[in-house]
């Protein structure tokens, strides 16, 4: 397992700073401060990729920002697409560590709501040290955080890649955000500004598998995200089994956690539940679950269980799927059994990663404890 720091590369990421930032760098550097506002323009709306390219500041200035900052943080590594038109993109860092980025076509249903917009999936972290029985992110164990800067840059490099305008965001990829609430808080601020990418707080969710303080915190950022917990188990017996960080924060200080959130939010907050066979895809746990989003008055997206190598879940029949479905329905909870997207370009988080990494030899078995 790698350190734990959030530096990846020798100079500083010009799209990991705000407006306000670049102010203050500029003035302590001797430069004018409107040039700020001339900086973040050329970053996030011209989308210049070298500093060469903002040609409206004097050619002293352009080479003490490439002396000290980098633009692209990013390099493709693979692009694999989907048949539903789903597109993966495995980049690079500047530490040679790679992380892995989705755009998500229009239509799809994400969080129990149909969209006729371009949705990206973005990583906050590279590997997880949460250990989700589902997933593939942790396999490898956890490296580092990304900064904001490497956040933010996903948005623009897939945008520079697709040619395609990305309308929603939702923090899904590899890694826990809230695990990296710093640098989660100042990607946010960049993306939803109006000086940065101007993405509306109402689209960009932040998932979380349920870090109890850290949803507190987040709660009182003034920017109107939305809130998703992964839940995948309506009692503490079944979701421990499948979210190791249920042992430290319970349901019951989860669902505290959550108050507090309502108390300065307006959304309504997703539950994510992943159905597993023969692990919490009773007709049982569906009741009890009915009774959790009466409780936040939330919703429910159901993910039939998407097959990661090296682990031995299995997905529900589809007859189990609907039945579990009908529960919720039947009682009056709005949910939505999401159409698997993805699957045929392993789109389950952290799978190319472990993947690309297993081939170049960085990553051995994750009991070795590498």
């Amino acid at each position: 397992m790698g350190n734990n720091t959030d530096t990846a590369t020798s100079n500083q990421l010009a799209t990991g700073l705000s407006l306000s930032d670049w102010s203050d760098v500029l003035q302590a550097e001797g430069h004018p401060k409107f040039r700020s506002k001339q900086i973040t323009q050329w970053l996030y709306e011209k989308r210049v990729s070298d500093f060469a390219g903002m040609t409206n500041l004097s050619q002293p200035m352009r080479d003490w920002l490439d002396d000290n900052y980098t633009i692209d943080a990013l390099s493709t590594v693979r692009v694999t697409g989907s048949e539903d038109t789903t597109r993966k993109f495995l980049f690079r860092l500047a530490d040679n560590r790679l992380v892995e980025t989705v755009l998500i076509p229009a239509s799809q249903a994400l969080f129990g709501e149909k969209s006729d917009r371009r949705t990206i999936c973005v990583s906050s972290q590279v590997g997880c040290a949460y250990a989700c029985k589902f997933c593939a992110s942790g396999l490898a164990g956890f490296t580092r955080n990304l900064t904001a800067g490497e956040i933010v840059s996903q948005v623009l490099k897939v945008e520079a890649e697709s040619g395609e305008s990305i309308q929603n965001i939702v923090f899904m990829g590899m890694g826990e955000p809230l695990a990296n609430i710093r640098n989660l808080t100042k990607a946010l601020e960049i993306l939803n500004a109006e000086w940065g990418v101007n993405i509306g707080a109402r689209r960009m969710t932040v998932s979380t598998s349920g870090l109890a303080p850290q949803i507190e915190k987040l709660a009182k950022i003034p920017i109107q995200i939305r809130l998703a917990i992964s839940l995948h188990g309506a009692t503490d017996e079944v979701r421990e089994q499948i979210m190791p960080v249920n042992k430290k924060y319970p349901i019951g200080r989860l669902f505290q956690a959550l108050e507090a959130w309502r108390e300065q939010k307006k959304q309504k907050i997703t539950f994510e539940y992943i159905l597993i066979d023969g692990v919490n895809d009773s007709l049982d746990q569906a009741k009890v679950l009915v009774s959790r989003c009466r409780s936040m008055n939330a919703k429910v997206n159901l993910i039939p269980y998407n097959t990661v190598e090296g682990l031995q879940w299995e997905r529900p029949p589809e007859a189990q799927q609907q039945a579990f479905l009908e529960v919720l329905t039947s009682a009056g909870i709005q949910a939505t059994l999401r159409k698997e997207k993805g699957h045929d370009i392993s789109a389950a988080c952290g799978q190319l990663r472990l993947q690309q990494e297993t081939a170049e030899g960085k990553i051995e078995k994750a009991a070795s404890g590498s």
